[in-house]
């Protein structure tokens, strides 16, 4: 018996779904992201308001200062839908985890001389409290914004801290076991110069304006924070003691340098929407880069001692340069 195969082309109806097509136009084919993100959150025909908050709707626009005359504006230049998320995460995680397993496997973190140990739990561990705030900061900013194109990102990253505060742990574990998380909590919890960062996460977890705790979180501390821990700290315990704290901090390094991607295309769009925008992120930037400024200030000194002014006056320049790229002026 003879089977004849062969090739039939079907062209479809349409190119997208209606709610884009009414935004784009017809017959034009929209990416994954854009299916799972543009206009899908709710806008009209609530059935009831927040018990919490009876005044406003659900989703409601004045939850900030901020005003955007297209939410959907605030896209995210990855394009995260939460499947690409994933397959992003995923694929770092287990660059993370053999970079872990070759460091026990090789015994190189008992190995690591004790002055760099030392210096790195004291440093670094503390953070991983910094990490968790950043967690729950992230989805307040997640739970309140307006649109899925900043909430579902505000999300994925705030899932992404629940991670690094635990590599963030496991490196202390690797160091110093049990004892090394105890100190640093106590540390935290008690250490002259942990004080001030620790205030700066509590006030951002009680802020209203979700807008503004993005700016305190996102762009003012961890913009910060990163680079001077994750560039510069590590630079240092690499000169002096090998590549093992950089080994177990890739993680954060790579999700820092994506992360800031979508923080800056969101505040270039936010500007360019309306000059009242501008001034008052410049406004909530300001603020929060001084506090920022001034929290870490101790946790520099622990890090670099003399050199942790022109350090942290050169990061502050760099924070600038970036508001500056987005359109806005400091």
């Amino acid at each position: 018996m003879a089977i004849d195969l062969r090739t039939v082309s079907i062209t479809p109806l349409r190119q997208t779904f209606g709610h884009l097509a009414r935004r784009m136009g017809a017959d034009k084919p929209a990416s994954r992201y854009l299916e799972a993100t543009m206009d899908l959150q709710p806008v009209e025909n609530y059935h009831y308001r927040p018990t919490w908050e009876p005044e406003r709707d659900i989703f409601d626009t004045r939850r900030t200062a901020i005003t955007m005359k297209d939410w959907y504006a605030l896209k995210d230049p990855r394009q995260y839908y939460y499947g690409a998320w994933t397959l992003a995460r995923g694929k770092m995680q287990e660059i993370a985890e053999g970079d872990f397993d070759l460091v026990e496997d090789l015994g190189l973190a008992a190995a690591y001389p004790a002055a760099g140990k030392e210096l790195a739990l004291k440093v670094f561990l503390p953070l991983r409290h910094v990490a968790w705030g950043s967690n729950l900061n992230k989805a307040y900013v997640s739970s309140y914004a307006y649109g899925i194109a900043m909430s579902q990102a505000a999300c994925y990253a705030s899932m992404d801290q629940l991670g690094v505060a635990q590599y963030v742990s496991r490196l202390g574990l690797a160091f110093n076991d049990l004892d090394a998380l105890a100190e640093a909590k106590t540390a935290w919890l008690e250490g002259a110069e942990w004080q001030e960062l620790r205030r700066y996460m509590e006030d951002v977890m009680v802020g209203q304006d979700w807008f503004e705790v993005l700016i305190a979180q996102d762009f003012a501390l961890e913009g910060l924070l990163y680079p001077l821990i994750y560039e510069r700290f590590n630079e240092k315990l690499n000169a002096a003691h090998g590549p093992v704290f950089s080994m177990l901090t890739r993680f954060q390094r790579e999700w820092f340098g994506e992360t800031t991607k979508w923080l800056d295309a969101v505040l270039k769009a936010c500007a360019a929407d309306n000059p009242e925008n501008k001034a008052q992120l410049a406004t909530w930037i300001k603020a929060w880069r001084e506090r920022a400024l001034a929290a870490l200030k101790p946790v520099a000194q622990l890090a670099f001692g003399d050199e942790a002014d022109a350090i942290l006056e050169e990061l502050v320049l760099n924070l600038n340069a970036r508001a500056a790229k987005a359109g806005i002026a400091l």
